[in-house]
């Protein structure tokens, strides 16, 4: 598939990254072009740095990977990471706020992160962690994400018991349509896996393995 690599948010986010790693995976972006790299905050200063001069985004995780802290915590963790050189903020919907209905909150909490996003001209993706959710309940969230002024929803952390399926991305393709974008993540290992998020619908692919993925693709 031509210009696959334009699809990928090359991904370090496990809890024994090193700095070294950081600065491999901003390697492997600037050698494959890939559109983004995806790290946790206290890495944006270092990626940032390892991309000047480049067209490739940095984009942060805030509330990760569980959500559940407070809006303050992730209005200033996106702060913070936007002003030290993130492009792009995917946030953890609050999984529990949501599964009481308090939809009012969660509305609040997202908006939250795109406002001061905005200020820094950032982009905000909602992670929905669709192994959690019913289908209903994936709609109702992308609904609420698209009325908070959100880019994008993401399937998942990675962190939890399934990643990213087809069946999910079409779902929520078929509902944001036009006016958001839907970014598969977690489990997104091969190249037939990440063809088929493409086709379902997915506009961004989130993945650790990109570097294999299009190697793969070359190979055919």
């Amino acid at each position: 598939m031509k210009n696959l690599n334009q699809y990928f948010d090359h991904t370090m986010l496990k809890a024994e990254a090193t700095e070294n790693d950081i600065k491999k995976i901003c390697n492997e972006a600037k050698e494959y072009e890939f559109y983004a790299v995806c790290v946790n905050s206290s890495y944006v200063e270092t990626a940032k740095k390892e991309l000047k001069g480049t067209k490739i985004k940095v984009a942060c995780v805030v509330g990760f990977p569980l959500g559940a802290c407070t809006t303050e915590v992730k209005g200033f963790e996106t702060n913070w990471a936007c002003k030290n050189g993130a492009n792009e903020i995917d946030m953890v919907i609050n999984l529990g706020a949501f599964k009481d209905k308090r939809y009012d909150y969660v509305l609040k909490d997202i908006k939250e992160v795109v406002e001061v996003a905005e200020e820094y001209n950032a982009i905000v993706k909602v992670i929905l962690e669709t192994c959690l959710l019913s289908d209903d309940e994936i709609i109702k969230a992308c609904e609420i994400s698209k009325e908070a002024g959100a880019a994008f929803v993401k399937t998942s952390t990675g962190f939890n018991s399934s990643g990213a399926t087809a069946d999910h991305i079409k779902l929520m393709k078929d509902t944001v349509g036009n006016e958001m974008q839907v970014k598969a993540s977690g489990g997104i290992r091969t190249l037939e896996k990440a063809l088929e998020m493409i086709n379902a619908g997915a506009d961004r692919i989130g993945s650790s393995s990109s570097v294999f993925i299009i190697n793969e693709n070359k190979n055919l």
